[in-house]
């Protein structure tokens, strides 16, 4: 391998091609808010205290929406079984929905 040498030249303006295949690839790249978002999160995330309260957002966040869901489904099961003990009460009586 050390005594194996490259003879093939380039072509002409080789590396001006190059340069300019580059340029139009950064100028054709899309810039849309997703990507937009991820380079954001990309530059920020590697700090810890950034990364820790991004973390810390995300499952507040989480844990308001689980109580939030819960509290509405419960509320919903409580009207439910009120109106069966109702009816098994007085069968006559009108559902109330």
């Amino acid at each position: 391998m050390q005594e194996w040498k490259v003879t093939a030249l380039l072509p002409p303006r080789f590396n001006e091609a190059v340069w300019r295949r580059i340029e139009q690839a950064e100028v054709n790249k899309k810039l849309s808010l997703w990507s937009l978002m991820t380079d954001w999160l990309a530059a920020l995330l590697p700090r810890p205290a950034v990364a820790v309260s991004y973390v810390t957002v995300l499952l507040a966040l989480g844990i308001a929406a689980g109580y939030w869901q819960a509290r509405t489904h419960t509320a919903r099961l409580d009207h439910e079984l009120g109106s069966r003990y109702v009816q098994s009460v007085d069968p006559y009586q009108k559902p109330h929905i």
